[in-house]
C-alpha cells in the first residue's frame, strides 16, 4: 500500500507541475498577445481565443493521461501499451467503465488518477474562463474609451 501510494503521489505531482507550467505559458502567451487581443473586430479573436486555448488544454490532459499510462506499463500493471492508455483514459477521465481494472497491487492508484483528472479538468477549466472574462472586461473597457 505504500509504494502505492508513493507512486501515485509521485504522479499527482508530475500532473501538477505539468499543469502550473502549461498555466504559466499560457499566462505569457496572454501577455504578448494582449495589446492584440484589445484591438477590434473582437468576435473572430475571441474565436480563436477559445480554440486555441482549449486545444492547449486539450494538450495538457493528454500528456497528464499519458503519464499515467506509462507509468502503469512500465510498472507491468497491463500487458500492453494500448491496455493501459485505455484504463488511464478511463480513471483520468472518471468515466470508470470497470471493463479493465488493475491488478490489486496497484488498485489505489487508479482513484488517485480519477483525483488527478477531475482536479485538472476543474483547474483547466477555471483558466479558460478567467482568461476569456479577462481579455472580454479589457475589448469592453477599449471600446467605452473609444466612444466618448
Amino acid at each position: 500500500m505504500v509504494l502505492q501510494i508513493a507512486c501515485g503521489t509521485g504522479l499527482l505531482l508530475v500532473n501538477i507541475l505539468l499543469a502550473a507550467l502549461a498555466a504559466f505559458i499560457l499566462e505569457l502567451v496572454f501577455q504578448r498577445l494582449h495589446p492584440w487581443f484589445l484591438r477590434e473586430p473582437h468576435g473572430p479573436k475571441l474565436v480563436l481565443l477559445v480554440a486555441s486555448v482549449s486545444l492547449w488544454v486539450l494538450g495538457v490532459i493528454t500528456a497528464g493521461l499519458w503519464i499515467w499510462a506509462l507509468a502503469f506499463y512500465g510498472l507491468g500493471a497491463f500487458p500492453d501499451l494500448e491496455t493501459s492508455v485505455y484504463f488511464s483514459l478511463v480513471a483520468y477521465t472518471t468515466l470508470g467503465l470497470g471493463d479493465v481494472i488493475l491488478p490489486q497491487e496497484w488498485r489505489l492508484l487508479a482513484g488517485m488518477e480519477a483525483a488527478n483528472g477531475f482536479l485538472n479538468f476543474g483547474l483547466l477549466t477555471a483558466m479558460l474562463i478567467e482568461g476569456l472574462r479577462q481579455v472580454r472586461l479589457r475589448q469592453e473597457e477599449n471600446r467605452r474609451r473609444a466612444s466618448r
